[in-house]
């Protein structure tokens, strides 16, 4: 008669080790696929969102003179200040309500969310979303500057991008200071490179992510911007807004 033998504890306790060791290490690359997409995605919504703003100046102007001599002068989406997606603007003054806010997708008709499921804020300057004046090919920013976009919560040097008059941020995976899609506010950031990006100053930070032990604490938010003369350029093309 023929013995069979099974696997002893010790043999099954290797094997599921191993096992074991298998997953985790395909499980790392995998999450890491996932959170690269996720950016991706997220970076594509906030090209979509920075052409949807631009759309919107193409189809929104006002005539500046009262005999309708020159072309009318274009201006800018104000920001979502009540989390409802849709514009929020002064009709008397023409101003917007607030410069830094979130991103109006409902008004531009653009994503609604990220690719974690939290709003883009969206920071604009007045000089250009007046919407009683508009801007011309002549408007430069004021004595005190438009926004500017650096490396770090100092901004000493503005070494990325300097007087642009529009700002979106995604606060990217870890989502702190965002407002998720059911309107609730997340918890504030604690690195000094996030904070500043909420602070609604005028000053914004574009970087590698870092860490929680990095000495400026963690930092993921992903920042783009849209530079004057771009808008121009695609705006007010030869010279069409004086």
């Amino acid at each position: 008669m023929t013995n069979q033998r099974g696997f002893s504890l010790i043999e099954l306790a290797i094997v599921l080790v191993i096992v074991t060791l298998l997953i985790g290490g395909l499980a790392v690359p995998l999450s890491a696929q996932i959170q690269a997409r996720r950016i991706a995605e997220t970076n594509k919504t906030m090209e979509e969102a920075r052409e949807a703003i631009m759309g919107y100046a193409m189809t929104h102007s006002v005539d500046h003179d009262s005999d309708s001599t020159t072309p009318p002068r274009p201006y800018l989406p104000c920001p979502d200040s009540d989390g409802d997606g849709i514009e929020n603007r002064d009709a008397a003054s023409g101003n917007c309500t607030q410069d830094a806010g979130w991103f109006p997708w409902v008004t531009l008709g653009t994503a609604a969310q990220d690719a974690w499921g939290n709003r883009l804020r969206y920071a604009s300057q007045p000089e250009l979303t007046n919407s009683l004046a508009g801007f011309s090919n002549s408007t430069t920013p004021p004595p005190t500057g438009w926004y500017n976009v650096c490396s770090s919560q100092t901004c000493t040097p503005v070494d990325v991008a300097a007087d642009v008059p529009v700002v979106l941020i995604s606060h990217g995976p870890n989502g702190w200071g965002a407002r998720n899609i059911n309107s609730n506010t997340l918890a504030n950031p604690t690195g000094a490179n996030e904070i500043k990006n909420l602070d609604a100053d005028n000053r914004y930070v574009s970087r590698a992510p870092a860490k929680p032990d990095d000495p400026s604490g963690e930092f993921d938010d992903l920042t783009n911007w849209l530079a004057f003369n771009l808008i121009i350029n695609r705006v007010c093309p030869a010279g069409g807004c004086p």
